[in-house]
């Protein structure tokens, strides 16, 4: 590639990834707003949904997110009555996080959001399949790029 190519903004794959990224975050927000939800909320759902609890550090590692941005979303998750915040007692710097029955009820209400959003985006499984593998590796990649370099 010649440096004008370089340079083109439909030549950047960061740009791509940002674009896809709100626009998939886009055909999210109807099926999350009817579950009052927004979708860095949704994410921790799906992690707590899975593990049962989790601590603040734990799901900022899992969802790349720095305490600074999770906790105040955590304090309104809980406002909310989704979650429970405590701290550990065998360690006071930890803090769990497990969910209320409200929180794991709504679980049942997400079943659709994944199935919903493979038919909206027209794509087969298959296909799905393999372009979630390549995101994963892609991330896994520039993650490592990232920690190389702090």
């Amino acid at each position: 590639m010649d440096e004008q190519t370089l340079l083109k903004l439909d030549n950047q794959l960061c740009f791509t990834i940002y674009a896809c990224s709100r626009e998939i975050s886009r055909l999210y927000r109807p099926l999350l707003d009817k579950l009052g939800l927004t979708y860095p909320q949704y994410l921790v759902l799906l992690i707590l949904w899975e593990q049962q609890e989790s601590t603040v550090k734990e799901l900022g590692e899992l969802l790349y997110l720095d305490s600074g941005t999770l906790t105040p979303m955590l304090k309104r998750m809980e406002a909310a009555g989704l979650i429970i915040r405590e701290r550990s007692s065998e360690d006071e710097r930890k803090v769990i996080i497990r969910l209320t029955e409200q929180g794991r009820d709504l679980r049942e209400k997400a079943t659709c959001i994944p199935k919903a959003l493979l038919t909206q985006s027209g794509i087969s499984r298959e296909e799905f399949i393999r372009l979630l593998n390549q995101c994963k590796q892609l991330l896994e990649r520039v993650h490592q790029l990232n920690e190389k370099f702090r």
